[in-house]
This record gives C-alpha cells, sequence and structure tokens, in this order.
C-alpha cells in the first residue's frame, strides 16, 4: 500500500528549516514528527494486518500511560513525555494519531471515507502542536488534515487511493492558506504550505526537496505568515 517515502523525512533539510520556524518550540515539534515517523516507519515495514494491529495498540497504550507512568526506554516515548506533557498535552490525545495509522491497516481498500477518517486521525499532530507552540487560533485542523493526506497520496501505490487522497486534501490546504498564520504557528503553516505545493506535482515526479521555488515559500511564510 505504502512505497517508500519522498516528503519530509528527518534527514530533510526542509525539515530543519521548519523546525527553526518553532524557536523554542523546535524540540516539541521534533518530538511529534519522530511519533509520526515512527508510526510510518511501522506500516511501511508490516505486512500482515494483525501484527501492524498488534504493533499499532502498543503504541495507543504506550502513548496513555505517558499520562499516568514513567515512559519506558523508547526515544520517541522519552522525547514526547519531556516535550509535550509539559505544554499540557497529554498521551491520551496523541492517541487519535495512531488511529489516523490505523486505518491504514483496517482497510482493504481506502475509499473516501477511510481517507477522512486518516486525516482526522493523523491530522491531530498539528492541533497538538498547536498547543504546544502557542498557536491555538491558527487553523490546524484544515491544516493538519490537508497536509496529512497530501504527504499520503505521494506515498500511496493505486492511483485511484492516491487521487482521492489528494481531492480531499486540495480544499483543506486551500482553506489554511488563505489565513495568515500567528508567528508561534508558521513552522505548521509552512508544513501546510509545503504540502499544498506538493499537489501541484504531478503524481509520479520526485519532490523536488530544497528548490528555490520551495525555500522562498517558505521564507515568505515566515516574514508575514501568509
Amino acid at each position: 500500500m505504502l512505497r517508500a517515502p519522498n516528503g519530509m523525512t528527518p534527514n530533510n533539510p526542509e525539515r530543519g528549516l521548519i523546525l527553526s520556524y518553532a524557536g523554542a518550540g523546535a524540540p516539541a515539534l521534533a518530538a511529534l514528527l519522530a511519533l509520526d515517523d515512527a508510526l510510518a516507519q511501522l506500516l511501511r515495514t508490516t505486512s500482515e494486518p494483525a501484527l501492524g494491529q498488534m504493533r499499532l495498540a502498543w503504541w495507543r497504550e504506550a502513548l496513555e500511560r505517558l499520562d499516568t507512568a514513567q515512559p519506558p526506554a523508547e526515544p520517541v516515548l522519552r522525547a514526547l513525555a519531556g516535550q509535550m506533557l509539559p505544554h499540557g498535552v497529554t498521551g491520551l490525545s496523541l492517541v487519535p494519531i495512531v488511529h489516523g495509522w490505523e486505518v491504514l491497516v483496517e482497510e482493504d481498500r481506502l475509499d473516501a471515507d477511510a481517507l477522512r477518517r486518516f486525516g482526522e486521525g493523523r491530522g491531530t499532530l498539528f492541533a497538538a502542536a498547536g498547543k504546544a507552540l502557542g498557536a491555538a487560533n491558527d487553523p490546524l485542523i484544515e491544516a493538519g488534515q490537508g497536509w496529512a493526506l497530501a504527504d499520503l497520496a505521494r506515498n500511496l501505490k493505486e492511483a485511484e487511493e492516491a487521487g482521492e487522497a489528494r481531492r480531499q486534501a486540495q480544499p483543506l490546504l486551500d482553506r489554511a492558506a488563505r489565513r495568515r498564520w500567528s508567528r508561534a504557528g508558521r513552522a505548521l503553516g509552512a508544513m501546510a504550505h509545503l504540502a499544498r505545493l506538493d499537489l501541484a506535482l504531478p503524481a509520479d515526479a520526485p519532490t523536488p526537496i530544497g528548490s528555490p521555488r520551495r525555500v522562498g515559500r517558505l521564507l515568505w511564510h515566515r516574514l508575514t505568515g501568509r
């Protein structure tokens, strides 16, 4: 279902630029993105749905336990406990991110409803990040869901499923782009703008990471919030 990632992976220089926009909140955003990376990698390396569900169940339970116990010796969970909990972001509130990824395991075919549920779940990452960064008044719901779906569309093997993900992502990202983002939320706004640029690419075209157009768009957003 998923092919090798071509989006904002940990070693992608665009991620480093975006994290620089988050200022003191960069470690919190990095911790959330590390969680998303771990869940995406889990899906890419699991061929049996039952095994995938078991592994995702472990993450759900581990996130919930962050609210009541010390984190285990797992780097992603330790980072979340250290960077998110002090901002009032509970482990329980992060569980919907896992639910979003779980849709890809539960469904044999990703129809419009399944993709909507994926976007709503994974897109919760933006709501959590917004709380940690102090950007609660920015268009986090639209941007988060649009970002989640646009990224998925670039990594789906089935053209029909990818096309539906793109169709759902476009209006969400368009609405988010019409708003002026607060200074605190511009790292997330930058992620939404990159996702919107990705949607404009042909389906099979490689992502031109670090191109002048992409970097220029990010810099303009950092300066203006647009």
